[in-house]
């Protein structure tokens, strides 16, 4: 294979061929995805290459509605193989013993994370097995995905792809509408709240 490096330099503008490639290099690829805005984008690019790839959801159980009705859209629009991991308790349990979920600034905020996010990816990549990982993250989210690279591999070996890496909001959009694809909103994430803020889940992996 050759290095990760010279890989980025090629082929990291150029997301149909990056796809290709990483799917070339592995036997269980998957794609995550959690359903916010633009998310059409990586699952109709990657499944156009591999239809039956497992889409992996941990859903927290605390979307909107409009969340909820859109990935049940795009699941049958892209006839997406969608795998779902959730919390070992429902909300609905954890609010009746913990009360509404903690703020930011709450200390306990870490734990939430750990419980409706962390925890269901690991067991997802314990699972599962995958050794390519497809993520829609882009360089313009973060401060600290601006930092990262289209590939990267963690310590166990496990290929990170992020083919839309170098994406502006505006390349996402001309793909929706080239595609005619469908888009959503009306979107919050518990861990993050803020939309610059990491919830840790790719700062670990």
């Amino acid at each position: 294979m050759a290095s990760l490096d010279a890989i980025n330099q090629e082929l990291g503008n150029d997301p149909d061929a990056l796809i290709r490639w990483a799917l070339a290099q592995g036997q269980r690829p998957i794609v995550t995805t959690n359903f916010r805005p633009f998310e059409a984008v990586i699952l109709h690019m990657v499944t156009q290459q591999q239809p039956d790839i497992p889409v992996v959801w941990m859903d927290h159980g605390y979307n909107t509605d409009a969340t909820y009705r859109f990935a049940d859209e795009l699941v049958k629009r892209l006839d997406l193989n969608l795998i779902t991991y959730l919390p070992q308790r429902t909300r609905a349990h954890r609010e009746a013993v913990e009360g509404p979920m903690p703020g930011i600034d709450d200390p306990r905020h870490e734990a939430f994370t750990r419980e409706v996010k962390l925890e269901p990816f690991e067991r997802a990549l314990r699972e599962m097995a995958p050794d390519v990982w497809f993520t829609a993250l882009r360089a313009e989210d973060t401060p600290e995905r601006a930092r990262m690279a289209p590939l990267s591999q963690n310590a166990d070996g496990l290929l990170k792809v992020s083919p839309l890496l170098q994406w502006s909001a505006k390349d996402m959009y001309q793909y929706l509408q080239q595609h005619d694809l469908p888009n959503e909103f009306d979107y919050f994430d518990p861990t993050k709240v803020e939309a610059k803020r990491e919830c840790g889940l790719h700062l670990q992996h």
